[in-house]
C-alpha cells in the first residue's frame, strides 16, 4: 500500500516519526518538512499537489499541513486522507485548537483521526480518543507534545481498521462546532484589564509563539518586555515568575525587579 504523509511544524514530525517508527518507513513517500534526519530518512518534499497526483497513493496522512486540499486530489487515494487533529471534533476546529483550548481553561482535550472533505476540519470521524489526565496548568509545548503522540497513537491503531472495513466514518455534529482562528503577534500583547486568571493562560498558550508581552518605561525609553511564565495565587492574584526584556536573556521576576526598579506596565 502506498501511502503519502503531509504535514508541517514540530506536530507534522512526531506524528512522521511516529509513522517511521511503527513500521511505515518504506511505505510513506514524502513530506512537507524538512527531512527526519535523525532517523536517516529524506523523502521526496512536497510543495504543491502535483506530485500526490504522479504517485497516486491509496492513502494519505495529513497533520498540520496547513492548507486547503482540492477535491480531485481527495478523491485520488482509495482509503482516503486521514488527518490528525488535536481537539475533540467538532470542538475547536481550525488553525489554533491547542492555544484555544489553554486559553479557555479546558480540563480535558484530545484527538481526532477524521476522513477529509473540502471543508475544514469537518469530514466524519474514523477515531477519537481523549488524554487520561487533567490539562490544568500545562503549557503550549507540553500539551503540543502529548496530543501528538497520543495522535500517532491512535493513528497506528486506526489505519490498519480503516483498511480492513472494521470501522465506518461516523459525520461529525455540525451544529455543535467550534472554530479557532489564525493567531498573528499582536494576539500576544497583554490586557491588564483582564482577570489574572485569564492572563495566566494566555501566557501558557502563547509561549513560544506568538508570544506574551507588555510594554514598561525604563531610562524614558518604551521597553518591550516577554512574559514567559506566570502563576495564579490562593486569592486568584497573577503572579508572574519570569520575563525577558527586551534584548536581553530571560530572568526572574526577583532579578527583574532589581535591575528595572520594580514592575510597572503601560
Amino acid at each position: 500500500m502506498k501511502t503519502i504523509f503531509l504535514g508541517t511544524g514540530e506536530f507534522g514530525e512526531i506524528v512522521l516519526k511516529g509513522l517511521i517508527e511503527n513500521g511505515y518507513k518504506n511505505r510513506v513517500s514524502l513530506r512537507s518538512t524538512e527531512p527526519c534526519n535523525a532517523l536517516n530518512y529524506k523523502p521526496v518534499l512536497i510543495y504543491d499537489f502535483k506530485k500526490v497526483k504522479e504517485l497516486k497513493p491509496d492513502l494519505v496522512i495529513i497533520a498540520s499541513y496547513g492548507k486547503i486540499i482540492p477535491k480531485k486530489i481527495l478523491q485520488i487515494p482509495k482509503y482516503g486522507c486521514l488527518n490528525v487533529h488535536p481537539s475533540l471534533l467538532p470542538k475547536y476546529r481550525g488553525p489554533s485548537p491547542i492555544q484555544t483550548t489553554i486559553l479557555n481553561g479546558d480540563k480535558k482535550t484530545g484527538v481526532t483521526i477524521m476522513l477529509m472533505d473540502e471543508e475544514i476540519d469537518h469530514g466524519p470521524i474514523l477515531g477519537q480518543r481523549e488524554l487520561e489526565f487533567s490539562i490544568s496548568n500545562f503549557q503550549f509545548s507540553k500539551l503540543h507534545d502529548k496530543l501528538a503522540k497520543l495522535g500517532v497513537k491512535l493513528l497506528i491503531e486506526t489505519i490498519p481498521k480503516w483498511i480492513k472495513g472494521k470501522i465506518k466514518a461516523k459525520p461529525q455534529d455540525h451544529s455543535k462546532a467550534t472554530y479557532t482562528k489564525i493567531l498573528k503577534r499582536e494576539d500576544g500583547k497583554i490586557d491588564w484589564s483582564k482577570p489574572g486568571r485569564e492572563i495566566e493562560r494566555q501566557i501558557r498558550a502563547f509561549n513560544p509563539w506568538p508570544g506574551t508581552f507588555t510594554f514598561i518605561k525604563h531610562k524614558n525609553k518604551t521597553l518591550r518586555i516577554k512574559v514567559l511564565e506566570a502563576d495564579i495565587s490562593k486569592d486568584n492574584k497573577l503572579i508572574i515568575k519570569k520575563l525577558q526584556p527586551e534584548g536581553k536573556k530571560p530572568m526572574t521576576f526577583e532579578e527583574f525587579q532589581r535591575g528595572y526598579h520594580g514592575f510597572n506596565p503601560i
